[in-house]
Order: C-alpha cells, then structure tokens, then sequence
C-alpha cells in the first residue's frame, strides 16, 4: 500500500488567485508558509521557514478565494503533486499540495500573539465562535504554550 498525504498548517504569503480551467472548472492558488524552530549543536535557537505551493479545485478553491487573504492561517490537507516543463531550453519543476480540504483559521490581526485561531471564517460575534471550540468553552479559553523546548526527561513515558 502506498500513502501520499500532506497536512500544513500555516499563513498564506499572498492573496490567493482564482482561474477558470478550460474545462470551465476552477482552481485556487495560494502559497502557505510554515516554520519550525529547533536548538542546534551549540544551544543556539533557529528557525526554519517553508514555502508550500497549495492548488485547491472545485467549490473548495472557490471558498478558498473568497474566504482566505494574505496573512490569513489555514490548515491545508491534500497530497503532493509534482509537474514538469519546458521553459528556454531547460527542465523545470514544481512541487505542489493538490488540496482535498481546506480548514480557514481565525482572521490576521495585529495585537494577537497566541496564535489562537477559530475555525469559523467569518464569525463576527463572540457566540457563534463559541458553538466550534467545544463542550463548555468560552471564546476566551485559550490555550498558553510554554515558549521552551519540551526535554526528553520530561516526558512521563
């Protein structure tokens, strides 16, 4: 058995674009940037950031373009798609998320820095963001990370 599949969550790097195929169906572009940070050799704390390429087809690429903007967080879930091409005498290609589902996170603000996100898009009362989070939360529950690294002596298994 094989298994291509691929979940991002991340911000989009640019307004997402909306073409009609030939075929008359439509598909959404976007770029999803993601990082993670980890410690080095010497302790020093680094960051490492990817850029995902992210194609979305159909009604969902549709939502997709109308919902997400630049900056927006959204969790991305598809499979990973490779294309080639011709382009002045040499071979190039490009790797890409074909999406299957796309989950928008909560809107770009700028006095935010938990990085709590809600799954409804466009929600604008605080009741209907609460109906999502779960069982006897309110909308603001939310959860604080310890900005260290988790040490393996820690963990109780």
């Amino acid at each position: 058995m094989y298994l291509n599949k691929a979940f991002i969550i991340g911000n989009l790097t640019r307004d997402p674009e909306l073409k009609a195929l030939p075929s008359g169906s439509k598909v959404c572009t976007f770029s999803v940037a993601t990082n993670r940070a980890y410690k080095d050799k010497e302790g020093v704390r680094k960051e490492v950031v990817e850029y995902h390429n992210v194609a979305v087809f159909g009604r969902v690429g549709e939502l997709s373009a109308q919902y997400l903007k630049k900056g927006s967080q959204a969790f991305v879930e598809g499979r990973l798609q490779t294309r080639s091409w011709e382009a002045d005498g040499q071979k190039k290609y490009r790797t890409e998320i074909i999406a299957d589902n796309v989950q928008f996170g909560g809107r770009p603000t700028s006095s935010s820095s938990s990085g709590a996100a809600s799954s409804v898009p466009n929600s604008s009362s605080g009741e209907e963001k609460g109906a999502d989070l779960g069982k006897g939360s309110a909308p603001s529950d939310t959860i604080e990370y310890p900005n260290e690294d988790i040490k393996p002596e820690d963990i109780p298994f």
